[in-house]
């Protein structure tokens, strides 16, 4: 798990492709700092593995559902990328809960710079639509954003000084793709309420011979008993 805060910008150093994978390398000294095999580090929003690593570089592999998902498919060696190492369980969030599989990709349609900030539009996919909220958090190439307005097939988000500098979106431009995830909680809640559509059986319910079970049916009925009496 991540927090989407970007903790330095690593170089590419090598992408070896094999017939249905890849193999990427980065320099990346802070990240490798406390490093060891197996750990988790976010490359651009994507979570990989560290197979290998020296005292300022990291070796990870990239299946192919990752490379058809995302931007990384197109790194070659020079490119700069946002590189995250996973949370420890104490640390602050500073952004927000971040898993680092990525829902797809977004174009960036345009930039509008502000007296202090840049306001980035992108395309919104249909499917990530329900997923998207103003005010709400999402992950654009592993920064931890708030959406700051939506449309039927566009969102926006408001870059600060401190996100140009010290991530790759400073220097995008339109046209170029990003990788985005959505909330994990927004993920949830359209799962439940989606498996539950279709039937009147509670989406979740607790399955225990000394406790009630529960679901959204009843939760429904107690919502409306309490609006009835108000």
């Amino acid at each position: 798990m991540f927090t989407g805060i970007i903790e330095e910008l690593g170089t590419v150093t090598a992408w070896v492709p094999s017939a249905d994978a890849a193999r990427v390398t980065v320099r990346a000294p802070l990240a490798v700092s406390d490093a060891k095999h197996g750990d988790s580090i976010s490359v651009s929003g994507v979570c990989l593995t560290v197979v290998d690593q020296g005292d300022d570089w990291f070796t990870a592999d990239v299946m192919a559902e990752s490379i058809v998902m995302s931007t990384l498919g197109a790194l070659t060696p020079g490119t700069l990328v946002n590189l995250e190492r996973a949370a420890r369980v104490g640390d602050r969030i500073g952004g927000h809960i971040v898993q680092g599989h990525i829902d797809g990709t977004s174009e960036i349609l345009s930039l509008t710079d502000g007296s202090a900030w840049r306001v980035v539009r992108l395309t919104l996919a249909r499917d990530l639509a329900g997923l998207v909220a103003r005010k709400g958090s999402i992950a654009i190439d592993g920064i931890s954003l708030t959406v700051s307005a939506v449309g039927d097939d566009w969102f926006e988000v408001s870059l600060i000084p401190e996100t140009l500098e010290a991530t790759t979106l400073g220097a995008r431009a339109a046209g170029d793709l990003v990788n985005v995830e959505t909330d994990i909680l927004a993920r949830q809640v359209q799962r439940l309420l989606l498996t539950g559509a279709d039937d009147d059986r509670p989406v979740s319910s607790v399955t225990d011979p000394h406790r009630q079970t529960i679901g959204f049916s009843a939760l429904n009925t107690t919502a409306s008993i309490e609006r009835s009496e108000s």
